[in-house]
């Protein structure tokens, strides 16, 4: 395998619009209904919140473009434990945007935070997917006594150092500034995208769920947010992350170019080196919506992970 044609490939699967919304969720059935908590929407335009269930709390956070309801299935399944906050954000799948700053997703991650302090919610447990592995973790290093533990879902602390471990974000900011600018001016055809995230889950439904969602996102959004992802590099802050971590990669889709499970968790050990308690494990069905791929082995790993004593107690 040339590690650049795996490495383009994995760059693309982390980062392509991708998104599960409620109005098309695959199984109305498993949709819990939503609990109304006394809150204050205005105090954060860049997201809006579903609470579904009691106990400790969790916050859940979706890729670029998804809505909440691509946790429907998760929320279904813990809902009984866990008091689960669904995080949509503003634009993506459909959703309303909010005005768009320079960065935003800093913005976005301050939100949170104060959404986490003014509903009181002790060291909730993050789970995030992609873009919202990559909140998470921003959450956690800007706040590590505010976060309990975090379960990241085929996501990484820097992006651009997929393609190139040396890549720093003032050799990288002209590339994604060109990017944010194409991006702006709207989506790829639906036939391109629905080729691009038929790499992304396995199930045919799915893809088109994901392709459509994508579509409908609000491409300023999407350009700033993937914009934030090049240029913000977190591999030093997970320094200061206090709680346990488990990361939870796909190589499943890139064995065709000759990836192996140790090949690509040496990709993410790389990106985690400085994250002090963190276990990865790599799925060998589930693409990059491992939740929707391999959802048995990644509801097992969560599951296992959340009822150690180290992580349970926070």
């Amino acid at each position: 395998m040339k590690t650049s044609a795996f490495a383009r490939r994995l760059s693309l699967s982390l980062l392509l619009l991708s998104a599960a919304g409620s109005a098309f969720a695959t199984n109305p059935a498993a949709v819990p209904a939503a609990k109304v908590v006394a809150d204050n929407p205005a105090a954060h335009p860049t997201f809006t919140v579903r609470v579904v269930g009691k106990g400790q709390p969790m916050l859940l956070i979706p890729g670029l473009n998804c809505t909440g309801a691509v946790w429907d299935e998760t929320v279904a399944h813990y809902q009984s434990q866990y008091q689960c906050h669904v995080i949509s954000l503003a634009g993506f799948g459909g959703t309303a945007p909010a005005a768009v700053t320079d960065p935003l997703l800093p913005a976005v991650r301050d939100q949170l935070l104060a959404y986490i302090k003014t509903q009181k919610l002790s060291k909730p447990t993050l789970v995030g997917h992609s873009l919202g592995g990559f909140m998470a973790l921003a959450l956690s290093a800007a706040q590590p006594d505010a976060i309990g533990p975090l379960v990241i879902v085929d996501s990484l602390p820097y992006m651009a150092a997929i393609q190139n471990p040396a890549a720093t974000v003032e050799t990288v900011r002209p590339m994604a500034d060109k990017m944010r600018q194409q991006m702006k001016q709207g989506h790829m055809p639906a036939a391109a995208q629905r080729q691009m995230v038929a790499g992304m889950a396995t199930d045919t439904a799915r893809q088109t769920l994901i392709a459509r969602w994508g579509m409908v996102s609000d491409p300023a959004t999407t350009a700033q947010a993937m914009y934030d992802m090049y240029t913000i590099d977190l591999r030093n802050d997970i320094s200061r992350i206090k709680q346990p971590v488990l990361v939870l990669g796909a190589w499943a889709a890139y064995a065709q170019y000759g990836s192996t499970k140790e090949s690509t968790r040496a990709i993410f050990a790389q990106q985690y080196a400085k994250l002090p308690q963190t276990r990865i494990e790599m799925s060998e069905a589930g693409r990059h919506f491992l939740m929707y791929d391999d959802t048995v082995w990644f509801l097992a790993q969560a599951d296992a992970f959340l009822k150690q004593p180290a992580v349970a107690k926070k």
